[in-house]
């Protein structure tokens, strides 16, 4: 027996809640450039690390700067009740897309990470956006 099947698999409906509780949670890079591509972007996109100078350096395109420590009631009110937000931060070794995930739900609002976050939207070869001045 091996390491994979030392543990056997688990039934289809454990399978299915789970990786459906996944992806009500997070979504990818790829998913996100093609919904910003086809022109579907039914959520707003939310760069949450980083200053604002390093924002306007490389962001990905059609993404607002707001730091996770920033997200108030207040803040978010600029945005229906209903918006999803996908969130981003610098990558895998960086935590700050969960901690504005973690904001935005306590403050009721829907939410999912993008997971891979900038490093993930280079990996993919996708392109970035930038707002300073050539």
């Amino acid at each position: 027996m091996s390491y994979v099947t030392d543990i056997p698999a688990a039934p289809s409906q454990t399978a299915i809640d789970h990786f459906s509780q996944r992806l009500s949670l997070e979504t990818d890079c790829a998913d996100v450039s093609a919904s910003l591509r086809n022109g579907d972007q039914d959520f707003v996109l939310l760069h949450v690390v980083g200053s604002a100078d390093m924002f306007a350096s490389r962001h990905i395109p059609g993404a607002t700067h707001l730091r996770h420590v920033d997200m108030t009631r207040e803040r978010m009110a600029q945005w229906p009740h209903d918006t999803l937000f996908v969130v981003y931060c610098a990558g895998p070794h960086c935590n700050g897309a969960d901690r504005a995930a973690l904001n935005l739900a306590r403050l009721g609002r829907p939410v999912k990470i993008m997971i891979g976050g900038i490093t993930g939207w280079e990996d993919e070869g996708f392109e970035f956006a930038s707002s300073q001045a050539a």
